[in-house]
């Protein structure tokens, strides 16, 4: 599964700003359909979509493209106008039922046999983002095999409640933990919440190291200059990964010795902390440190 640090939003309908975030060296670009797209203009952005996909040349960074939802009338026909022209990974937003899943499942599993191409080869992310998606996210996985990620919506999820964001984010903590627990319990990538003051980088980077100190695999972005930021936070530092390969190195030793749980720093160390330390490695070589 590739690394995903930072998942930057691209109106589908600015031909310019997608190939901005072609060149910007960001994990992942979405391409989006959704949100960043007038109703009247849903069809123009598939063409600007299309288009971008077959011509741009996104370098390392993964094409990705947010359709609208399930229950969008335009969901079928962005499916339909996308997939043909080979994106790396859809993005399923406001997933709230198991019949939603389903049918965005058939309709790439039924795309993927039209094109000869291996079952579950196009991978799939799924935002959770409404109460009805949090009450029912026990429902919705495990998913379809294609799901790599969830991504948490906390913009729309405070919507749905009635609730105000603000800074400190109590009002979206209970959603973002479950969403977050229950990516992890199946295996998945969650990635965390937009910070929607794109300015203040301070704020972001704060964010960010929260996120990753929870466990979120990545972040959401909405504007180019969050990608560094979020990128850093979630890159190991050259302390990180140096003080992880001594102590996975001490634990070789130790395990080659028939002991159990050793010192390191003079702290006892057992598997939870070696399974930290791998984790920290893992990263590091997936993000390119190592």
């Amino acid at each position: 599964m590739r690394v995903r640090r930072c998942l930057l939003f691209m109106p589908g309908d600015s031909r310019r700003k997608i190939e901005k975030g072609a060149l910007s060296g960001v994990d992942s670009v979405i391409m989006d359909l959704e949100d960043g797209v007038a109703p009247a203009h849903k069809a123009d952005a598939r063409a600007v979509i299309a288009a971008a996909l077959d011509q741009l040349d996104f370098g390392r960074t993964e094409k990705l493209v947010r359709v609208n939802p399930f229950a969008s009338p335009f969901y079928a026909d962005d499916l339909d106008a996308i997939l043909k022209h080979q994106p790396e990974g859809v993005v399923l937003p406001k997933v709230e039922s198991k019949a939603a899943l389903d049918d965005f499942d058939a309709r790439l599993l039924a795309f993927e046999r039209a094109y000869g191409l291996a079952l579950n080869s196009l991978p799939a992310l799924i935002m959770i983002e409404t109460a009805l998606g949090v009450a029912r996210i026990h429902e919705l996985l495990p998913a379809p095999p294609r799901v790599q990620g969830v991504i948490f919506g906390a913009e729309d999820f405070a919507a749905s409640i009635g609730a105000t964001r603000t800074p400190h984010g109590v009002e979206v903590a209970y959603a973002r933990g479950a969403v977050l627990t229950h990516a992890k319990a199946y295996g998945l990538q969650a990635i965390d919440q937009v910070y929607v003051a794109f300015q203040d980088a301070e704020g972001l980077t704060a964010e960010t190291l929260q996120a990753r100190g929870m466990g979120f695999d990545g972040k959401q972005a909405i504007h180019p200059n969050q990608i560094a930021p979020i990128h850093t936070a979630f890159t190991p530092t050259d302390a990180e990964i140096e003080r992880a390969q001594q102590l996975l190195a001490a634990y070789a030793e130790s395990e080659a010795a028939g002991a159990g749980a050793f010192a390191f720093e003079g702290q006892m160390v057992d598997m939870p902390v070696i399974r930290a330390a791998q984790s920290v490695i893992a990263r590091a070589q997936a993000a390119g440190a190592i």
